[in-house]
């Protein structure tokens, strides 16, 4: 049983593969396919850290970056900004509505705003219960 391990069962079948002849022969290459699929895309989340003076101050800060953030990108999903105190992420809150609107748009207002939701942009759809 010595010498039957598959490092050697391995030299054996790449011996004819490693040798230009061998190569020639069987058109096999040295790089293989990848065993595994790509991965599919995931989500992933931005983490911004600032001091303020107070939750208030905070919230109204998160927003703004949240707002030139979504500006610069908008592939940036902005409904999805939260705001925690410092290592306490099991506190996050939502910053933005979210609320669905009738053609699949979401509100982009702060959250607990009173009146209509607004969809993203200027003269985006509104909705809802008036003030």
């Amino acid at each position: 049983m010595r010498g039957n391990g598959s490092p050697y069962w391995r030299r054996e079948r790449m011996g004819a593969a490693l040798s230009d002849a061998g190569r020639a022969a069987t058109g096999a290459t040295l790089i293989g396919p990848p065993r595994r699929a790509a991965r599919p895309a995931r989500w992933f989340t931005a983490h911004l850290g600032f001091e303020a003076a107070d939750p208030g101050l905070a919230r109204e800060l998160a927003v703004g970056y949240a707002e030139a953030l979504s500006l610069l990108r908008p592939e940036l999903a902005l409904g999805a900004a939260a705001l925690s105190p410092a290592g306490a992420w099991h506190l996050a809150e939502r910053l933005f509505c979210g609320a669905a609107g009738p053609d699949g748009e979401h509100c982009v207002d702060v959250a607990g705003h009173p009146g209509f939701h607004h969809a993203p942009g200027p003269g985006g759809l509104g909705w809802g219960d008036g003030d």
